[in-house]
């Protein structure tokens, strides 16, 4: 590796699996320093951190609901009291619940709003004024190739997701003067150990034919866009969605 982020401190927001869990990996293997967030999965987290540091290099793990902006603060005072600085903050925790709209319920709402949409507003909010004082950051925030072109049961996590990306592009432009960077990443479908078997079982052959690619995605696949987004190479890409889909979306 080249450590193009030695020094720098990531904070990554659902870290302790499969997406999140190879951002962080992918991170620390460049030479930062990462907070790994969970809310729930404490062992995975805490085995992400364990991974990291076995390897060298510095982690910690960091519980917080980022629905909850009391606890985001407290969690963003915990990283910079621990480490010193955020210079870089990875919108990756998220909620999912398929479902055809008028089939869903207030409850599913807003448990996908307060982590989909409000989690990122909390997170960014948090840790913006930090970077402002070291004039300089990057904030990468995922998600779903929904938010761009729409998608059957996923109307209210697409909804949320769209809300993201729009706070990503007015950021890009407040916070451009601090050297503050702003970018989203467009996903197709990512295979993890969470993801539904007996739905990929059924369906995998329609879904791999929409792919140009031929294959559906992998966590892998994600984590260097997400380095590339947070390292100095992209210091003057801002305000961007770049798609990491396989073809899936030509938007």
């Amino acid at each position: 590796m080249t450590q193009k982020l030695a020094g720098k401190v990531a904070l990554v927001t659902g870290a302790g699996r499969d997406v999140g869990r190879a951002i962080s990996l992918a991170l620390a293997a460049e030479g930062a320093a990462v907070a790994v967030n969970y809310n729930s999965s404490q062992a995975e987290a805490q085995a992400v951190a364990a991974e990291i540091e076995a390897a060298g290099g510095k982690a910690r793990a960091y519980q917080a609901n980022v629905g909850d902006y009391a606890q985001v603060c407290r969690m963003v005072e915990a990283i910079v009291a621990d480490f010193g600085r955020i210079d870089i903050l990875v919108n990756n925790a998220g909620v999912v619940i398929g479902e055809r709209f008028v089939n869903t319920t207030p409850e599913q709402w807003k448990k996908q709003i307060d982590v989909d949409l409000y989690g990122t507003i909390h997170t960014s909010h948090a840790v913006a004024p930090h970077m402002i004082r070291q004039n300089g950051g990057r904030i990468v925030t995922l998600a779903g190739d929904s938010s761009r072109i729409g998608e059957n049961g996923l109307a209210i996590a697409a909804a949320a997701r769209a809300g993201g990306i729009a706070l990503m592009k007015s950021l890009a432009k407040e916070l451009g003067r601090a050297n503050i960077t702003a970018n989203a990443l467009s996903l197709g479908l990512i295979e993890t150990a969470h993801s539904d078997p007996e739905f990929l079982a059924a369906n995998r052959d329609k879904i791999v034919r929409q792919y140009p690619l031929r294959r559906i995605g992998k966590p892998d696949d994600v984590a260097p866009s997400v380095v590339f987004l947070a390292s100095d190479e992209a210091a003057w890409i801002t305000g961007q969605v770049l798609s990491v889909n396989g073809g899936f979306c030509m938007v």
